[in-house]
């Protein structure tokens, strides 16, 4: 790979190249645009990345980008949802320079909650930047020789549409559709959402109360006060526009899900009573029982990128106090070098642990792709208000949203106060922020913070592991007899197997072996200053390599009788191969 602009050092002294453009046409090559640095001047896939896509839109752009560059994707889907549909991914790589799953891969996934669609659309784009930047830049035509990516942009595609056209807050639902007796009075999905003006949105009610503690603020009426405990205000807040449909005194208690995708996860899992959102045993949601399937067949995967919807959080386990053991030291270390690089070119966004900078998380996604099948995995939580205006005024902040709606959205994100005659609640005023706007990113936002997302997980990919044969050392022992030496080296960060995988045998060795030579025994090198070595007796020719670590090497050994050309191989699930040929 060339060497030429961008030179990153990671804390553990590990040397990151990211490459020039090679655009040698001219900029202004039709007359009609000036190329942006780091875009592609004119993609094949004509995509907007201001808006959200519902499924059907999805499946177009993914079969144009599949029509569009047949020698970088492949698209398939992996098993069905609970309501039937399918669950795409897009496997990206450079197919003429070898199998996909002869390369380190990466998945990246979105979506897992379903109102979190922002996942599915920086999911895409990452997906979309790769295949067209590929011929553009030296550095992402490089990385898709040597690496492959799999990308699944819904992994909740019945709820993902659900969440755009049904009627919703900004946070429900999180599930998937299967419907349950969330009230528990015996009845299933009796009280579900109701849009009473129709709007899409499900959003608040108030009414005019003598005895209530809000008044509307005289210099913008959309906007609720709480008077002081002392004083006496004129609204009472009702809650959600909607109706008590089963006569049990709340409203829109009973509808689609209850149950979390992302507690449903076979690793430190725990029951409904423990764990509040699990379901029956693990995988009992199907998404994400073909997702589970999906990475058991494609043991290349050595990292994992899932993407959530609001705090601008970059998250690694563990989800539990409980499973703190699991993350090894020596793993933490790379995913601190990772992240921290992460939190400079992602403003707003902080590094932090689930179960201590957020809360306890039994069965989820991230720890089982770590824990479980020792993949290198973070889960970004996206929106932060920190991109609105370079100010940290806290989630939720009316202040800050009313300012945004006023001077960002124009009125766009709010719906004004209305009077509606409520069969149960009397005269109420239905309004508030639609259901698109506060975690979701508003279109301005979200190309760039797709872009700078996709950046942090393109850094991970291209920190997974690179091995090459790096020297090559012949000893004539006499006799006819020479002694062959050979160095591996992965120049990534990741190692080969993390802490996780060696501790549990959860991939096979790496293999190291030497062809057109007779081969008399077979060594790994633990010192050779000191001539210390492992001899392995039985098929010598194939030695078995426990780790190849990252920014280090491993040396092998063989004893060989007779001249003659001879090559070696080095075959690693997780780091793919590598050749040298003499």
């Amino acid at each position: 790979m060339k060497i030429k602009n961008w030179i990153y050092t990671t804390a553990l002294g590990a040397a990151m190249c990211l490459g020039a453009t090679q655009v040698s046409e001219a900029q202004v090559a039709d007359g009609r645009y000036f190329r942006a640095a780091g875009t592609p001047h004119n993609p094949k896939v004509q995509v907007s990345w201001n808006r959200y896509h519902t499924n059907k839109a999805l499946l177009e752009i993914m079969r144009d980008m599949v029509a569009k560059h047949p020698n970088l994707v492949k698209l398939e889907s992996i098993g069905k949802s609970y309501e039937g549909n399918d669950i795409w991914v897009l496997t990206v790589t450079d197919f003429k320079a070898g199998k996909a799953e002869d390369k380190p891969a990466m998945w990246i996934d979105g979506n897992i909650h379903s109102n979190e669609i922002q996942g599915t659309e920086f999911t895409l784009y990452t997906a979309w930047y790769l295949m067209e930047m590929y011929g553009e830049l030296d550095f992402i035509t490089e990385l898709l020789k040597d690496k492959t990516f799999y990308f699944a942009p819904t992994i909740n595609p019945d709820a993902h549409d659900y969440f755009m056209t049904g009627p919703n807050t900004g946070s429900s639902p999180r599930s998937g559709m299967m419907v349950f007796d969330n009230d528990g009075d015996g009845e299933f999905g009796e009280d579900p959402m109701d849009d009473l003006d129709g709007d899409g949105s499900i959003t608040q009610m108030i009414r005019k109360s003598p005895y209530g503690n809000l008044i509307k603020d005289p210099m913008d009426p959309r906007k609720l006060i709480r008077v002081g405990i002392d004083e006496k205000g004129e609204y009472e807040m009702i809650g959600q526009e909607g109706l008590d449909r089963d006569g049990d005194g709340r409203v829109n208690d009973d509808g689609i899900g209850y149950y979390d995708p992302n507690r449903d996860w076979g690793w430190n899992w725990q029951p409904d009573y423990v764990q509040s959102g699990a379901l029956r045993y693990p995988f009992t949601v199907p998404e994400n029982r073909a997702v589970m399937e999906f990475i058991m067949k494609h043991p290349n995967i050595a990292a994992a990128q899932s993407y959530h919807n609001y705090g601008g959080m970059i998250l690694r386990g563990p989800g539990a106090e409980e499973d703190l053991g699991t993350y090894n030291a020596t793993d933490v270390r790379i995913y601190d070098a990772i992240a921290k690089k992460g939190e400079e070119f992602m403003p707003g966004y902080r590094y932090l642990v689930v179960y201590k900078d957020l809360y306890s998380v039994f069965g989820g996604q991230l720890d089982w792709f770590y824990g479980g099948r020792g993949i290198f995995t973070y889960s970004n939580e996206l929106m932060t208000s920190y991109l609105y205006f370079h100010e940290n005024a806290g989630r939720g902040n009316q202040d800050e949203q009313m300012k945004v709606d006023k001077y960002l959205t124009f009125g766009d994100a709010f719906v004004d106060w209305k009077e509606y005659d409520h069969p149960q609640f009397g005269k109420v005023e239905i309004g508030g922020f639609k259901k698109n706007f506060g975690r979701l990113h508003p279109g301005f936002l979200l190309e760039q913070d797709a872009h700078r997302n996709a950046a942090f997980s393109i850094l991970h990919a291209y920190h997974t592991p690179k091995l090459s044969v790096t020297e090559v050392n012949e000893k004539d022992l006499g006799g006819g007899l020479k002694e062959i030496t050979a160095t591996i080296y992965n120049e990534r960060l990741i190692p080969t197997h993390s802490s996780q995988d060696l501790k549990y045998k959860i991939e096979r060795p790496d293999y190291v072996s030497i062809s057109g030579a007779k081969v008399v025994a077979g060594f790994t090198v633990e010192n050779e200053d000191f001539n210390r070595v492992t001899e392995q007796k039985v098929s010598p020719e194939k030695l078995s390599v426990a780790n190849i670590p990252g920014m280090g090497t491993v040396k092998v050994r063989w004893i060989i009788s007779g001249g003659g050309n001879y090559s070696i191989t080095v075959d690693s699930a997780k780091g793919g191969k590598a050749s040298w040929k003499k």
